[in-house]
């Protein structure tokens, strides 16, 4: 992610990061007592160390071949299966989330999570196919919930603090080393016009004045050059994965510490990152949260 000059912008993203949390925190503590639809269900553990031991591997795995077929559908432009398989996860998504508000139902053939994928069609062809803008920030707020309330169940605190570091370390390496994270995000944003992510459009205030001093009819003809605000879905996710496992293992005040943290992270990195330059946001987030977690722990929370 880049740094941005305006205020407001930064204050947006800001606010959209906190709403994400929370609802996060809302959907993963329903999924706590309720089974997750689309036969989505949870392996048994048997013992603390199947996290780090088993699952925890299992889950790099499947983040590291995501990551390679990303790569692999950018390198050699294969738009169409990109954009397929963005529109299954954010119709899934979505799906879980309004699975929540319907009652329990099956009439053989229909049930109640089915017709939470009905209602959540429509909103991914908005964002997917007719790419509207609010609709993606709006439905961006309930996807990485879902997601997270899918992966929290699959993770205690020690395969999560693991996962956390190797998070942080690969985006340092894609950011700063490779490039890799720029090429993929301009490759979603230019080419097939969808990205994973807060997404929000703007103009400076000198271009504000200018376009102020034009007739409607100016406006239509000129060519205005926009600036655009990015926070990557991961940097998003992640911090929702870590306050769903810290609440469903030791209660909601460690899991706001964690929030607050991440914020604290982000929000440094807002504010004090140079101008036009990519950062890895993740090292700043995981930082944040490290903290929440000591103070957790200092106060006798994490037991």
């Amino acid at each position: 992610m880049t740094k941005h000059k305006n205020a407001k912008i930064t204050a947006i993203i800001l606010g959209m990061f906190f709403i994400a949390q929370f609802i996060g925190l809302f959907v993963i503590n329903h999924y706590s007592t309720a089974e997750l639809p689309y036969g989505m269900q949870n392996p048994e553990v048997q013992d603390n160390s199947d996290y780090v031991n088993s699952i925890l591997p299992s889950i790099v795995f499947a983040f590291a071949l995501a990551i390679v077929l990303v790569f692999l559908l950018t390198r050699y432009n294969i738009a169409f299966v990109m954009k397929l398989w963005f529109f299954i996860v954010v119709t899934l998504a979505i799906g879980i989330f309004i699975n929540i508000f319907i009652p329990n139902f099956n009439l053989g053939f229909i049930s109640s999570s089915t017709l939470a994928l009905v209602f959540a069609l429509p909103f991914a062809l908005e964002k997917v196919v007719k790419r509207n803008l609010i609709v993606h920030n709006l439905t961006e707020l309930v996807i990485y919930p879902s997601i997270a309330a899918v992966f929290v169940p699959l993770l205690n605190l020690w395969s999560m603090i693991i996962l956390l570091i190797i998070i942080s370390i690969y985006d340092m390496w894609a950011v700063w080393h490779s490039g890799i994270m720029q090429k993929m995000a301009k490759y979603q944003v230019n080419t097939i016009g969808i990205m994973a992510g807060f997404f929000i459009p703007y103009v400076s205030a000198k271009v504000h004045a200018q376009i102020k001093k034009l007739s409607p009819e100016q406006l239509k003809k000129k060519k205005i050059k926009a600036q655009v605000a990015i926070l990557g879905g991961g940097d998003v996710v992640f911090p929702i994965i870590t306050a769903g496992v810290l609440l469903r293992a030791f209660g909601i005040l460690p899991a706001l510490f964690v929030i607050v943290g991440a914020a604290i992270g982000l929000s440094y990195l807002l504010f004090f990152a140079e101008k036009k330059k990519f950062y890895p946001a993740m090292p700043f987030i995981t930082a944040g949260m490290f903290a929440g977690m000591l103070i957790s722990w200092l106060m006798g929370l994490l037991v």
